[in-house]
């Protein structure tokens, strides 16, 4: 079976000047010659990406596309008409999202984090940013502590929301940021909590010893590839260890704790210095 919108591995059945032929079941799907990789054979066999082109072909390329079928992207609207907004997501054939799937009025030049899908009705790719009918919230396969892929979608006055894994959202707190992040980044993060309506608080940092034992050896590492000094201690305020470090101020002291105690720093009026054996 054929799956608009990934990637097939399909058989060269045939050569022409114009391109090759790919057999997908009992079909065949052109791939125009631009795309051929060098040296193709028939009998070969292909990993292709399956769209449909202008006149409504399928069409098999070894293009990679910005996002392909089921998944979620950040993608900037090139144009928009009668019928809706088309989106540059890579490919010769823009990417359309009617106004029916516009959770908000879309503009050229701006970029949005949407859902691509196969139309059911027209068996053709589409997207939308009515990103809540897509994202899924029972059947959790994540669990508190886990290690995800975030993309970031949207922010409230409580933080910001993001797709775990392509599946399920959930909210990572402003005051658990210590770094900027925007709207379309992809970043990793960890599951902090996971609550019993199935909604998850997310945190971009380790938590507990692991992140001491990460600020610890970032911190180490910072100072010996510089002067040996850091000019942050107890007085600082939070807003400058998060600045210089992009951690909070708990677990700065935590593990500056574990630094001293450890003997690889020294606290002076400067602020923290490594120590003669640790330079």
């Amino acid at each position: 079976m054929i799956n608009i919108g990934e990637y097939n591995e399909l058989e060269v059945v045939k050569q022409l000047e114009f391109g090759i032929y790919l057999r997908a079941d009992d079909i065949e799907i052109l791939m125009p010659t631009k795309w051929i990789p060098v040296g193709t054979r028939i009998g070969d066999l292909l990993n292709v990406f399956i769209f449909r082109d202008s006149d409504d072909r399928l069409i098999a390329t070894t293009a990679a596309p910005l996002a392909t079928a089921n998944t979620f992207a950040f993608l900037e609207v090139k144009q928009t008409n009668s019928i809706g907004a088309f989106l540059d997501w890579g490919m010769d054939k823009d990417l359309m999202v009617p106004f029916r799937e516009q959770q908000i009025k879309m503009d050229p030049g701006s970029s949005y984090v949407v859902y691509v899908y196969v139309d059911e009705k027209t068996n053709r790719l589409a997207a939308s940013t009515r990103l809540n009918k897509f994202i899924e919230g029972n059947d959790l396969t994540i669990r508190e502590g886990d290690k995800v892929d975030l993309l970031i979608f949207s922010e409230t006055p409580l933080g910001f929301n993001a797709i775990i894994n392509n599946h399920f959202s959930g909210l990572i707190y402003k005051n658990e940021i210590f770094e900027t992040i925007r709207i379309g980044d992809n970043v990793k993060g960890f599951v902090n909590r996971i609550r019993e309506d199935n909604k998850i608080d997310l945190r971009l940092q380790k938590s507990g010893f692991e992140l001491v034992d990460e600020v610890k050896w970032n911190i180490l590492k910072m100072m010996k590839e510089g002067d040996g000094l850091l000019s942050l201690g107890d007085n600082s305020t939070p807003e400058e260890i998060k600045a210089k470090l992009h951690i909070s101020k708990k677990a700065f002291k935590k593990a500056i704790g574990a630094l001293y105690r450890e003997r690889l720093i020294k606290l002076t009026e400067k602020g923290i210095e490594l120590t003669k054996d640790t330079k």
